[in-house]
């Protein structure tokens, strides 16, 4: 049992940000229910599939039942605020008015239950001149100068990191505030609207050390110069490591590793603001000597003189690195129709209340007529909503 048994969620979301945020909750215990178009998700339809699914919905759609219900219908809309009377949590990132204009704002969703916690992620916010524009991961990258950050050192130019950052970041920080209002709601009984934009969200995970330059107004430093603790990546003989050097203690040690003992009281390296000013050339200075040994060779010393180092590891690599394997940080399972499944595990682990990944993602309307029944529709009227079209179940 998870800390949140007992609590249940609408998954209104689509895409990454929200239903990322309703995994995490459901891998922490709580009962997710993913209210879908009878068309399905955009995510559903977006790369390769195995047995119906594609790894991007999977992973992002884990501990969910999914419920697939025509909105426009009012015998949908009764269905979903059947549902909305006893839930906890309603989660949807469609963008700003679009729940009004369906027949469910926030203040009418809370005088059929006041205590619900109703979260609205937005790319923006509901203020500002991007406010109702469509919005998908680039165009936040953009906008909150994460391509700014990740520009070229050599030549500036602006560069994305390859992976879906803003959603997620937003998904983190929606679960995380439910989880806030969930106990302030415990304490004082009452629920919240929490509004959270992807644009803030990520600005904020962005702002300690990228944003490093904007931070005091009166200080005269060049805020594009970004001090980073990241050595980033040395090529060895044989392939590539990372070495990140932060205190003094740690630059003695790989000194000595290099067989480089003379920098170590190198006054362009010998305190941390020293070799933080100077950060390009303490780069090439250690990129000259790792080039001249192995991999193996440069992490066996750097780790007895306990400076921070890793390989660097291709996909293909991920599954079998004794820490990895160790820690049982990838989750295998044997699921019915999909074979051998790997997720990873949920990150926070709980001493008492273990999160688990307990069921595959849904198939579309995997599970529209138990959901029905646990409402009190009987049979007779499930099949009416079913030859009607106002839900569909998947075969």
């Amino acid at each position: 049992m998870g800390p949140l048994e007992g609590i249940k969620v609408l998954d209104l979301t689509s895409m990454v940000s929200g239903p990322v945020a309703a995994m995490m909750l459901g891998d922490q215990g709580a009962e997710v229910i993913k209210v879908e178009p009878i068309h399905g998700e955009q995510l559903r339809h977006l790369g390769e599939t195995h047995n119906g699914l594609n790894p991007g919905f999977y992973s992002c759609n884990r501990n969910k039942k999914s419920l697939a219900v025509d909105l426009k219908k009012e015998a949908g809309k009764k269905i979903l605020w059947d549902l909305i009377k006893d839930a906890d949590v309603l989660l949807q990132n469609f963008r700003p008015g679009a729940m009004a204009r369906m027949g469910f704002p926030e203040e009418v969703v809370r005088k059929a239950n006041s205590g619900i916690i109703f979260v609205s992620i937005s790319g923006f916010g509901e203020k500002g001149p991007y406010a109702h524009k469509r919005v998908y991961d680039p165009i936040i990258q953009a906008l909150s100068c994460a391509t700014d950050i990740q520009a070229d050192r050599k030549t500036q130019r602006p560069n994305m990191f390859r992976i879906i950052l803003a959603d997620k970041v937003s998904a983190l920080t929606a679960a995380q505030a439910v989880s806030s209002a969930l106990f302030h709601r415990e304490r004082h009984g009452v629920g919240q609207h929490i509004n959270i934009s992807m644009l803030e969200a990520t600005i904020a995970f962005l702002w300690p050390e990228g944003m490093g330059g904007l931070v005091f107004a009166e200080q005269d430093m060049d805020i594009k110069r970004t001090y980073s603790s990241i050595d980033l990546i040395y090529e060895t003989k044989d392939g590539y490591i990372t070495i990140s050097i932060i205190s003094d203690k740690e630059w003695q040690g790989a000194c000595t590793a290099l067989e480089s003992e003379e920098l170590i009281d190198d006054e362009r390296f010998r305190t941390a603001l020293a070799r933080r000013k100077n950060a390009e050339l303490r780069r090439e200075v250690i990129a000259e000597e790792v080039r001249k040994r192995s991999t193996a060779d440069l992490l066996e010393k750097l780790d007895a003189a306990d400076v921070p180092c890793a390989p660097l590891l291709d996909r293909k690599d991920l599954l079998d690195h004794p820490q990895i394997v160790e820690s049982e940080t990838i989750l295998r399972e044997v699921c019915e129709g999909f074979g051998e499944v790997r997720q990873a595990r949920p990150a926070a682990r709980f001493g008492e209340t273990p999160a688990a990944v307990k069921t595959p993602a849904p198939q579309l309307g995997e599970h529209t007529v138990t959901v029905l029944q646990s409402l009190g529709y009987n049979q007779r009227r499930c099949e009416q909503l079913l030859e009607e079209k106002v839900v569909i179940q998947s075969p």
